[in-house]
């Protein structure tokens, strides 16, 4: 069709990146969120050339959702914005199927027009129930809450930053299509740092990066990773909900421009056996009138009694929380001490298989980095149980508790009982989440092969969360 009678919104990057770093300095400043709602309608109604706004909700598993809703319609219905929940994994049941949308329109971007299509802006939506309050199984709107009522009561800022790992297969749909070729094919050979100017995997990095800058980002490094095809594609840190927003971001942007290259950007942990997975290392820190309250010069690796007590939380709740950090079957590939992995239950400076690291830090940047965290985890819940945790768990009695020999569970049937008995999930997410989350992981289980085993089995793709739909699921 022609396109020269069209006149939709497409601006140079420079334009996009200086439009997303304003709309994130006003969530940083925490403007009024009426003021927000108001400017940015004006917006909308104003700029002409907008055809429709994405609207992108998670589900209960991270699943990411997009709905475009025509612009004029939405200007106008954007208080009653209905969609089918029993469509959704982990949401409601059929019986009570009608939910609602809201916008933060605080979470608001403008994405570039060779990528995501001209004429279109995203928003992040809030999940409301039918009396019109949030709805449970809605994390992102949990651990706004949290954050937002934390803020108000203690004057605490929750910031998170994570270093994202992903492959780069050959072919589109290479995730889809598993169960046809049961193989993964690499794109570059290469290993860490080791990618020539403009090969496929370079030139991938160098696209995504680029998107993300436009997208206000804020990007700090990029590299291939220490397998090959593997990438990572660093950002700077943020306030913990803005910071969630970007992972999901990221994995869209990620796979919508190796889409674009007929090639499938990959976030399973362990998609291919005897080369290190893709994790998802999540940084932490808590800061109040702008002063770090991890840091402290004199402190156990420069950390204070906030911070270490906020580690010995999260490694007495360790094997509770690992289904929801480690949320698929491929995921135990990934906890696999011989690539690696951060599967053992302490705090260390320097061992890279600890559960938590305390990377070298000043007063700015002092922090935790939890490293067991797979890249498939619902990013809301991963940060909604790391701050929850590491504020309000319980420490255990037991000596030398960082140093402790203990392990993660090395399959997720063993993570799944842990995750039914403990108090702590429950307190988490409440029993009727709880209960449908760990549902959720135990029909995928019981459709793969109990025992991992030396190679990625068909149902490990098929049925993982991020990979499923209607079509793959009913393959069974």
């Amino acid at each position: 069709m022609p396109t020269d009678l069209r006149n939709y919104l497409a601006l140079p990057y420079d334009e996009l990146e200086a439009l997303n770093l304003h709309a994130k300095e006003q969530r940083q400043k925490r403007v009024a969120a009426d003021k927000i709602q108001e400017e940015r309608l004006k917006y909308l109604t104003d700029e002409k050339r907008i055809k429709a706004v994405t609207v992108l909700f998670s589900d209960l598993e991270g699943r990411l959702h997009m709905l475009d809703y025509d612009k004029k319609f939405l200007i106008k219905s954007s208080d009653n914005l209905t969609f089918d929940g029993s469509s959704i994994r982990g949401f409601t049941a059929q019986r009570e199927s009608d939910l609602r949308l809201g916008m933060d329109w605080s979470a608001f971007y403008w994405a570039p027009a060779d990528v995501f299509g001209a004429g279109k802006v995203l928003v992040f939506g809030e999940v409301i129930d039918k009396d019109g309050s949030p709805y449970s199984a809605d994390v992102r709107g949990v651990l706004k809450s949290f954050a937002e009522t934390l803020h108000a009561e203690q004057g605490y800022t929750l910031n998170a930053a994570n270093e994202i790992e992903g492959f780069l297969f050959n072919g589109a749909d290479a995730e889809q299509r598993y169960h046809e070729t049961a193989r993964f094919d690499y794109v570059n050979t290469g290993g860490y740092y080791h990618s020539l100017p403009g090969d496929p995997l370079r030139t991938f990095i160098d696209t995504t990066a680029e998107v993300q800058r436009a997208m206000g980002f804020q990007n700090e490094k990029d590299h291939p990773e220490v397998a090959p095809s593997q990438f990572e594609i660093n950002y700077s840190y943020g306030e913990v909900v803005a910071a969630a927003d970007q992972i999901q971001l990221y994995k869209l942007i990620c796979r919508q421009v190796a889409t674009r290259m007929g090639l499938t950007a990959s976030f399973l942990p362990k998609p291919v056996v005897g080369v290190n997975g893709n994790g998802m290392h999540t940084n932490v820190s808590i800061s109040k009138n702008g002063k770090n309250l991890f840091w402290d010069p004199k402190g156990e690796e420069k950390l204070g009694k906030t911070a270490w007590a906020f580690v010995d939380r999260i490694l007495t709740h360790a094997t509770d929380l690992c289904l929801m950090l480690n949320a698929s079957v491929n995921a135990y590939r990934r906890l696999d001490p011989h690539f690696e992995a951060p599967n053992q239950i302490k705090a260390s400076p320097t061992d890279r298989g600890s559960m938590v690291r305390i990377p070298i830090g000043n007063e700015k940047s002092a922090r935790v980095e939890v490293r067991s965290v797979s890249p498939d985890a619902n990013p809301y819940m991963v940060m909604y149980s790391i701050f929850k945790t590491g504020l309000e768990g319980d420490t255990a009695k037991i000596r030398n508790l960082r140093q402790a020999e203990r392990y993660l569970p090395d399959n997720i049937y063993t993570a799944i009982e842990h995750f039914r008995d403990a108090a702590w999930s429950t307190s988490l997410l409440g029993a009727d989440v709880k209960s449908r989350y760990a549902d959720l992981k135990q029909a995928a289980a019981d459709r793969c092969p109990r025992q991992l085993g030396t190679f990625v089995k068909v149902p490990e793709v098929q049925y993982h969360h991020e990979v499923y739909n209607q079509f793959l699921w009913n393959l069974f």
